[in-house]
C-alpha cells in the first residue's frame, strides 16, 4: 500500500495547491450558490439563474487567464495539474458552457422548463470536465468523470414532462453506469500491476512486464469505457436516442464539451500510461476510428430527424478526432486539439439554428421544418450553410483546417521510413477521405430544404438576444479559424507539447 501523506497545516497545504483547481472551485461555489438562493428567487424570475451561471463562468475564466502564462505544476500530491494541455481544454469547456447557457434561456422558456438548477448542473458538469482535463491520477480522473457524468444524466432528462426525454436519460444513465464500471475495473487492474494510481508512475512500471495478459485486459477495458464516452463504434448505441430526447441545448453541450472532456482523458491515459506499449492497441484503435467514421456517416444518410442526423454526424467526427490519437505523434495531438476546438464552434452554431427553429407546436427537428428558410430568413440560412460546409470540411472554413491536420498527422506516420504501421495509416487516411465525401451528401440534404424548397412554415422563429449572440460568435470563429488559423494552431501545439 502507498504511504499516506501527512498534512501538518491544512490551510497552508490548500493555499499552496489550490491554484491548480481554482477555475473548478469557482464553478462549484457559484453552482452551490445558485442552488442555495433558488428558494429566494420568485417563480417569475427563475431565468436569473442564467445570469448567475454566466457570472460563475466569467470568474472561472478570470482565474484561468490569471494563471495562463504560469504553470503551478502538479498539486495535491500529483493528483491534478494545470499544465497548458489542461488550460487549453479548460478554455474550450468554458467557451462551450458560456454559449450553452446563453442559448438555453429562450429554449427553456419555450419548453416551459425554466428552472434555476439547470444552470447549476451545467456549472457542475463543466467543473467535472476541468478536473478530467487536469487529472494525472486515476482517482482524480474518476472523480471528475463522475461529476461530469451525473450532472449530464440529470440534464438529459430535464424535460420531465416528455416521455422521450425520460427514456433518453434512462438509456444514457444505464449504459453510462455500465461503461463507468468497465473503466473502473480496468483502473483496478492497472493499479494492481503498477502499484500506483499516478499516470506517469504507471507508465514507468508497466514497461517490460513479462506477463502482460492483465495489462492487455486493463488497457482494452479502459479503451472500451472511454470509447463509450466519445461515442465511438461499437459503443455508440446510446447517442441517437439520448441526443434526440435531451433538451436541444444540452444535446449541443454534450456533442462538444462532454466529447472533448472524454478525449482529454483519452489522451492523458494513452500518452502518459500506455505510451510505451502502443504496439498492443494501435491496430484496434485504428479499426475503431475507421468503423466509427464509416458507420456514423452511413447511418446519417437515412435520417429525416435533424437531431438524429447530427447525432450520427457527431459519431463520425469522433472517428476523425481519433485519427490524431492513432497517429501517436505530437502532430497527432495537435491535430485532435484543433479539431475539437473547431468542432465546438461549428457544431454549436448548427445546434443553435435548430433551437431557433423550435417554436410553439413546431419541434424544428425535421427536414420539413427547414423548408424555404432562405426565402424568409436568408441570414440564418446562410449561417447554417457555413456551419454545414465547415462540418463537411470544405475550405476555407474551420472544418477544413481541422481535417487537414488529422490527415497530415496520419500521412506523416504513413510516409515515415521504417514505420511499422505505415500501411495501416494509409488505410486510415483513405477511409477518412471517402467519409468526407459521404458527409457532404447528408449535410446538403438540409441545405436543399433551406434553399430550394419554398413551402416555408409561417410561424416566426424563436429569436432572442442570446441566440443572436451565439450565432454571431460561432459563425465568426468558424470563419476565422479557417482563414487565419495560426493563433489557434499555436495554442493546440503548445497543448500537445505540454502533454507529450
Amino acid at each position: 500500500m502507498p504511504e499516506i501523506p501527512q498534512i501538518d497545516n491544512l490551510w497552508e497545504f490548500f493555499r499552496e495547491n489550490s491554484a491548480a483547481i481554482g477555475p473548478q472551485l469557482q464553478l462549484i461555489i457559484w453552482g452551490l450558490g445558485i442552488l442555495c438562493v433558488d428558494f429566494l428567487i420568485p417563480a417569475q424570475k427563475k431565468g436569473r439563474g442564467a445570469i448567475y451561471a454566466l457570472g460563475g463562468l466569467f470568474m472561472a475564466s478570470i482565474h484561468l487567464y490569471w494563471f495562463w502564462g504560469i504553470s503551478p505544476g502538479p498539486a495535491f500530491y500529483n493528483m491534478v495539474t494545470l499544465d497548458f494541455f489542461a488550460r487549453y481544454f479548460n478554455l474550450l469547456f468554458l467557451a462551450a458552457a458560456f454559449l450553452t447557457v446563453i442559448m438555453s434561456y429562450r429554449y427553456l422558456d419555450i419548453e416551459d422548463e425554466q428552472h434555476t438548477e439547470y444552470y447549476a448542473l451545467i456549472l457542475f458538469a463543466t467543473a467535472g470536465m476541468m478536473f478530467m482535463a487536469g487529472a494525472i491520477d486515476l482517482v482524480s480522473l474518476f472523480v471528475g468523470l463522475e461529476l461530469m457524468s451525473i450532472s449530464t444524466y440529470v440534464l438529459v432528462g430535464f424535460l420531465r414532462s416528455q416521455k422521450r426525454s425520460n427514456e433518453a436519460a434512462m438509456k444514457y444513465f444505464l449504459l453510462g453506469a455500465f461503461s463507468t464500471g468497465i473503466i473502473l475495473y480496468g483502473m483496478s487492474l492497472l493499479y494492481g500491476l503498477s502499484g500506483s494510481t499516478n499516470l506517469n508512475e504507471i507508465g514507468r512500471q508497466i514497461v517490460g512486464l513479462e506477463n502482460n495478459t492483465l495489462l492487455v485486459l486493463s488497457l482494452f477495458m479502459m479503451m472500451a469505457g472511454l470509447c463509450f464516452k466519445i461515442a465511438a463504434v461499437p459503443f455508440h448505441m446510446w447517442v441517437p436516442d439520448a441526443y434526440e430526447g435531451a433538451p436541444t441545448s444540452i444535446t449541443a453541450f454534450m456533442s462538444v464539451a462532454v466529447k472533448a472532456a472524454a478525449f482529454a482523458i483519452f489522451f492523458r491515459i494513452f500518452y502518459l500510461a500506455f505510451g510505451d506499449v502502443r504496439e498492443i492497441y494501435i491496430f484496434a484503435l485504428a479499426v475503431i476510428a475507421m468503423v466509427t467514421m464509416t458507420w456514423g456517416n452511413v447511418a446519417a444518410l437515412t435520417q429525416d430527424n435533424v437531431k438524429r442526423l447530427l447525432a450520427y454526424s457527431s459519431i463520425s467526427h469522433a472517428g476523425f478526432v481519433l485519427m490524431g490519437l492513432v497517429a501517436g505523434t505530437d502532430l497527432g495531438v495537435t491535430a485532435s486539439a484543433i479539431y475539437l476546438l473547431a468542432y465546438t464552434f461549428m457544431n454549436l452554431g448548427a445546434w443553435s439554428v435548430v433551437i431557433l427553429l423550435r417554436r410553439q407546436d413546431i419541434p424544428g427537428e425535421t427536414l420539413e421544418d427547414f423548408n424555404g428558410l432562405y426565402f424568409k430568413h436568408p441570414a440564418i440560412a446562410v449561417l447554417m450553410l457555413i456551419f454545414f460546409l465547415s462540418l463537411a470540411g470544405i475550405p476555407p472554413l474551420a472544418g477544413f483546417i481541422a481535417k487537414y491536420f488529422v490527415f497530415a498527422a496520419v500521412l506523416e506516420v504513413a510516409l515515415s521510413s521504417g514505420e511499422a504501421h505505415s500501411s495501416l495509416m494509409v488505410w486510415v487516411a483513405v477511409v477518412g477521405a471517402l467519409n468526407v465525401v459521404v458527409s457532404v451528401y447528408y449535410y446538403f440534404r438540409i441545405v436543399v430544404s433551406m434553399f430550394i424548397r419554398k413551402d416555408y412554415l409561417p410561424a416566426p422563429l424563436s429569436f432572442s438576444a442570446g441566440l443572436v449572440v451565439v450565432l454571431v460568435i460561432t459563425g465568426l470563429f468558424t470563419v476565422l479559424i479557417g482563414i487565419y488559423p495560426e493563433p489557434f494552431i499555436s495554442l493546440a501545439r503548445a497543448a500537445s507539447l505540454s502533454l507529450t
